[in-house]
């Protein structure tokens, strides 16, 4: 009796107009015209600068391992590690410095010949000018060259539609504590 209600039911409903594109046509737009029916205003440019504080040794790492493949151990280049990151970011370099928000994301070491990673991280600030403001960064990151440029792919809040570009810098990095600071300068095009 279920299956035949639904079919029944079904079948009546397909018998009644639809007729919201009658009531609502479509308005065609000149192409121009695309990003007013979007967002209000002009097009701004940001310059943002601050730290970026990785850790993945010790009682409280930002970053853990969430998988790898069979030959990553065997790797020169760690090549299938995948990391989760919760990272500080901050005004200056030192630890203590004011905290401005985190990158949170997910990043996998994909080189097979040098060691490079494959970054998917949001940047959310937490305060300061742009509390309750975020950018992403999606792509390529070659982490054993001292400085580094990575694409931003969008983001929300302040930088709603934004698209840049993060300059990444090292400023300190110790192996045996598996502490790295990145300073970080960041032009985002935003509305």
């Amino acid at each position: 009796m279920g299956k035949q209600l639904v079919v029944v039911v079904f079948f009546f409903m397909s018998m009644i107009p639809f007729t919201w594109a009658e009531s609502k046509p479509w308005k065609t737009r000149p192409v121009d015209d695309w990003r007013d029916s979007l967002v209000p205003g002009k097009e701004k440019v940001s310059h943002l600068h601050f730290y970026f504080h990785d850790t993945v040794r010790g009682k409280t790492p930002s970053a853990v391992k969430v998988a790898d493949a069979q030959m990553t151990n065997q790797s020169a280049t760690f090549f299938g590690k995948v990391m989760m990151a919760d990272e500080p970011l901050t005004e200056g370099p030192e630890p203590t410095s004011r905290l401005l928000g985190r990158a949170q994301g997910i990043y996998g070491y994909s080189g097979q010949s040098e060691i490079t990673l494959i970054m998917a991280m949001a940047y959310s600030f937490t305060s300061g000018r742009y509390k309750g403001s975020s950018f992403s960064i999606m792509g390529e990151n070659h982490v054993m060259h001292q400085v580094r440029e990575m694409p931003i792919v969008g983001g929300t809040g302040l930088f709603r539609f934004a698209r840049g570009v993060a300059i990444a810098k090292q400023y300190f990095f110790n192996d045996t504590t598996g502490v790295a600071i990145i300073e970080y300068n960041a032009t985002v095009l935003h509305f």
